[in-house]
C-alpha cells in the first residue's frame, strides 16, 4: 500500500515522502497513530502544490535578493565618527551601524548578522563590505568612515 507520511517515522521516511508499506502495517500502525494517511489522488496533489508553493517562494526570494544586491553595488554608506588625536576611531564600525545607515539613508533593509566584516573598523577610510543577501546571492556596500 502506498501512503504519504505525515511526520518522520525512524526505519520508514521523512515528512511528506511517499513510501510503499504492507497493508497490514499501514493499516493497524500507520494511518490509527496519524503518521501516514493513504497516497491517493487527492492527497498526492496537495503534496505536488505544497512543493510547488515551497519552490515559487525560494524564487521570489531570491529574485527580491538579487536586486538588493544590484541597488547596493552603487550605494555608498557614509559614516560620521569621532576619533582621538592619532586618527583612531573611538571604538569600531560595526555591521548593526551599517545596517542601520542602511535603513534610515536608503531605506533598504539588511539584517546585521547578514553584513560579513572581515575584520572591525577601526580607522578612517573606504571599505568593501560583504553582504550575504540568500543562499546563492551575495552584494557587496561601500562603506566610507570620515571625521567629524
Amino acid at each position: 500500500m502506498k501512503v504519504i507520511l505525515l511526520a518522520d517515522v525512524k526505519g520508514q521516511g521523512k515528512k511528506d515522502q511517499v513510501i510503499n508499506v504492507s497493508d497490514g502495517y499501514a493499516r493497524n500502525f500507520l494511518l490509527p497513530k496519524k503518521l501516514a494517511v493513504e497516497a491517493d489522488a487527492k492527497a498526492l496533489n496537495e503534496i505536488k502544490n505544497k512543493e510547488a508553493s515551497i519552490q515559487y517562494k525560494i524564487d521570489t526570494e531570491r529574485k527580491a535578493a538579487a536586486e538588493i544586491a544590484k541597488k547596493l553595488e552603487s550605494i555608498v554608506v557614509r559614516i560620521v565618527y569621532a576619533a582621538g588625536p592619532d586618527k583612531r576611531l573611538y571604538g569600531s564600525v560595526t555591521s548593526k551601524e551599517i545596517s542601520e545607515y542602511l535603513k534610515k539613508d536608503f531605506g533598504i533593509e539588511v539584517d546585521k548578522r547578514k553584513i560579513t566584516l572581515k575584520e572591525p573598523i577601526k580607522s578612517f577610510g573606504t571599505f568593501k563590505v560583504d553582504v550575504k543577501l540568500f543562499s546563492d546571492v551575495s552584494g557587496v556596500i561601500t562603506v566610507e568612515v570620515c571625521g567629524k
